[in-house]
């Protein structure tokens, strides 16, 4: 008779996530490189989010220890890789990442490249590797470069493609943003310094120092390895949605990895066998996790921490997340950051506990607002709820609606 598969609760996951995630103050780290190393790899899409992510989970947190991190000590590197997506990841995971990922990444978008620029203009491979040649030879030149000034050192960056041609939204693009995109999936190139504040979009590109090369299959071992140890338990659709893979080749990582079986509330799922156990119970804490936050966008099945109520108001048409409040191991409901600066809060559940809730919340807006320091900013990807909070069409506060 096979054995009955061991079952991990909702409030047992809830539990676990707050610690393993830093959402507690006591589970909280010291540095952005911590931070980094628990959560495997931080959003980097909108430039806030890697900022917030990390003070939302460090004492004492600053801006220019992420920033010495990034572009000092280059201990956390950007990297366009998971669902070609940016990502911050620890200097060390950075091998695995680009394995496993990155590789795939930047063969599919550099084949797209060929393909596009072969049909409208005739060019071919000895062009583009002549282009990319000369993009990594005026970056040796100036140490550091914007897009702006590679296209003018590059001329060949200002070749423009044709986009829906006829239709409202047609554009005629330089192929500039693709070819730095192919380069930095190559690992070839790296974002460096932002022009402006640290929440601009706008970076310098500098060259990018090389790492050893793992086989693609080792790298996806231990990138879902990695995963699960911060992550699980997860569904076999958790993972392949978040590594961007194939479900045979997900099937087949997973496989090597060591995890077991186990029941959900929503299905099976796996879990490494160091995870079967109980975790310790964990005191209810607050916390105010920004747009696209690692946590938040974590799962594909996200009912266990989040009501499927409130996805309209706090996600995007894209399925991005906005801004999210949580309480006790759940989204409870949102933040914003209006023009004049302040931090506004409001659940649309209501949370447990709720006067210990409404001082934890009031808390953590409270260390924001301070790490921002007068700072502005706006998600890149805004979602309803976002929008209104910032605008005043709602009025903030601890109570649920």
């Amino acid at each position: 008779m096979t054995a009955p598969r061991p079952r991990i609760t909702d409030e047992q996951r809830r539990d676990r996530l707050a610690t393993a995630h830093l959402l507690t103050p006591a589970a909280r780290a010291q540095t952005p490189v911590q931070v980094a190393d628990a959560l495997v790899a931080l959003h980097a899409t909108d430039p806030a989010t890697v900022h917030l992510a990390v003070a939302a989970r460090t004492n004492a947190p600053t801006p220019a220890a992420l920033e010495r991190a990034l572009y000092e000590d280059r201990s956390l590197l950007r990297m366009l890789c998971m669902r070609r997506t940016m990502f911050v990841v620890p200097r060390e995971l950075a091998p695995v990442v680009d394995g496993s990922t990155a590789r795939a990444v930047a063969a599919r978008e550099r084949g797209n490249l060929l393909k596009v620029l072969g049909e409208q203009h005739g060019y071919g491979e000895d062009w583009l590797a002549a282009t990319e040649r000369a993009v990594l030879e005026a970056l040796a030149d100036a140490g550091e470069a914007t897009a702006t000034a590679l296209a003018e050192a590059v001329p060949a960056l200002r070749t423009q493609l044709t986009v829906a041609p006829g239709k409202p939204y047609g554009a005629t693009p330089r192929i500039t943003t693709r070819v730095l995109g192919v380069l930095a999936a190559q690992g070839r190139i790296r974002r460096g310094r932002p022009l402006g504040t640290w929440a601009s979009s706008q970076f310098r590109w500098a060259l990018a120092e090389p790492h050893p090369d793992l086989p693609v299959d080792e790298a996806r071992v231990e990138l879902l390895v990695r995963r699960l140890r911060s992550f699980g338990p997860s569904t076999v659709e958790d993972l392949k949605w978040w590594t961007g893979w194939t479900l045979t080749d997900t099937r087949r990582a997973l496989a090597r990895t060591g995890a077991v079986e186990v029941d959900l509330s929503h299905g099976p799922g796996h879990a490494l066998p160091d995870q079967l156990d109980p975790p310790a119970a964990v005191e209810p804490a607050a916390a105010l996790l920004p747009s696209l936050d690692p946590t938040a966008m974590g799962w594909r099945h996200r009912d266990w921490y989040l009501d499927p109520a409130l996805v309209p108001e706090l996600f995007d048409t894209n399925g991005n997340i906005g801004p999210t409040l949580w309480w006790d191991g759940r989204i409870v409901g949102g933040w914003a950051q209006r023009p004049d600066g302040e931090i506004v809060t409001r659940p649309l559940t209501p949370p447990g506990r709720s006067r210990e809730a409404r001082a934890a919340i009031a808390t953590e807006a409270a260390r924001l607002a301070d790490f921002l320091g007068g700072m502005r900013f706006r998600p890149s990807m805004r979602t309803p709820f976002e929008r209104r909070l910032a605008a005043g069409d709602l009025e903030a506060g601890p109570d649920a609606p």
